[in-house]
């Protein structure tokens, strides 16, 4: 099966105290959205210390447009997106020329020709790389994006595929939308960059090994309206339900139970949790509804303090750690919920020689 071969991530210049964006989002709501004062503890509950963004704090409050956000993504996407894979590059000891295909995975910005297209050009890579632009898969798209590079691997084990994900969630903000989705949104999410380079069977891992074995993807019937963006004038207004813990608590154990079930496998098997953190009460909801002993989401909640949610982007940000940091030999499975409302799940086995 193919393998990951090394996972790059971005820490952006503007890493900005959770605090100080709580009091930047108290000046900026207070006189429009008479909540404010009620929900500004928001910031602390969500136990973020530090959140990653590509701009200093200081545009989020200056009249911007649409048009200029979006420009301000399309530049800042290629320029992070080209220093990520360039370090992925050199971890995995293959060269630009060896790349065969990538996935660009975003939801937060618009471009065409697509940002895969843009860095083929920034880079010279080979003009022939297969080009997949996955966009509109929220947070569950790095998952989804690390399902799909494996699958061209497979169709080719001489494949040396890239997975990239950008999102700049921070960009999305529209200062004059005074509504309370737009109120917690604040207080989460942030800018995240990553570059995965997985090869196929014809290519050895001298090291540290982390196997694909399966993935799995569902979209739970008439759920629409739990997560994802209104487009207007203005640009995107995020859209999410406070039922996503009821969902979590209702769907995901026997979701994953039936998954790992077909590859005759049980929870207990799983030795590495590579989930996408959402927020603290999507943290708890997977601990209350899967009951593993000890603190299984450590990596995980480690990566949400020291980032906040950068949608897509954050579980290749937990993989990394992982993977820098050490893993128990075993199974590993990634998981990410997303808009549709859906779950996308990849199942790994990692053996350290």
């Amino acid at each position: 099966m193919p393998h990951i071969a090394a996972a790059s991530t971005i820490d952006l210049p503007y890493k900005t105290k959770q605090q100080d964006v709580k009091q930047q989002a108290h000046e900026l709501f207070s006189a429009n959205f008479p909540q404010t004062d009620r929900l500004i503890f928001a910031f602390d509950n969500t136990e973020i210390i530090t959140r990653n963004f590509c701009k200093p704090l200081s545009y989020y409050a200056e009249p911007n447009s649409f048009e200029q956000r979006n420009n301000d993504y399309i530049e800042n996407a290629l320029n992070y997106s080209v220093q990520a894979i360039g370090e992925c590059i050199v971890k995995a000891g293959i060269s630009k020329e060896d790349i065969t295909d990538i996935f660009f995975v975003s939801t937060t910005g618009l471009a065409t020709p697509s940002l895969d297209g843009l860095i083929i050009n920034k880079m010279r890579l080979n003009p022939h790389v297969n080009r997949s632009p996955l966009w509109g898969l929220g947070c569950g798209g790095g998952v989804s994006g690390m399902a799909k590079a494996n699958m061209a691997a497979i169709a080719n084990p001489n494949a040396v595929v890239l997975l990239v994900a950008v999102e700049l969630c921070s960009l999305t903000l529209i200062k004059t939308d005074y509504s309370k989705s737009n109120f917690i949104g604040s207080s989460l999410f942030s800018d995240g960059i990553a570059a995965v380079i997985v090869k196929g069977d014809n290519h050895t891992q001298k090291q540290n090994k982390v196997a694909y074995v399966a993935a799995s993807s569902k979209l739970y019937y008439d759920s629409l309206d739990v997560m994802g963006w209104d487009f207007n004038d203005t640009g995107f207004k995020v859209l999410f339900s406070k039922d996503i813990p009821t969902f979590i608590h209702e769907n995901v154990k026997a979701d994953i139970t039936d998954f790992l079930g077909r590859h005759n496998l049980q929870l207990g098997d799983i030795k590495n949790f590579i989930f996408h953190p959402g927020g603290k009460k999507v943290l708890d909801a997977y601990a209350d509804a899967l009951q593993v002993e000890g603190d299984f989401l450590n990596k995980t909640r480690a990566v949400m303090n020291d980032n906040g949610n950068m949608s897509s982007a954050t579980v290749l940000y937990v993989l990394e750690r992982f993977m820098t940091e050490g893993f128990t030999d075993g199974y590993g499975l990634m998981m990410a919920m997303g808009p549709g409302f859906s779950s996308e799940m990849v199942l790994l086995k990692l053996t350290n020689d």
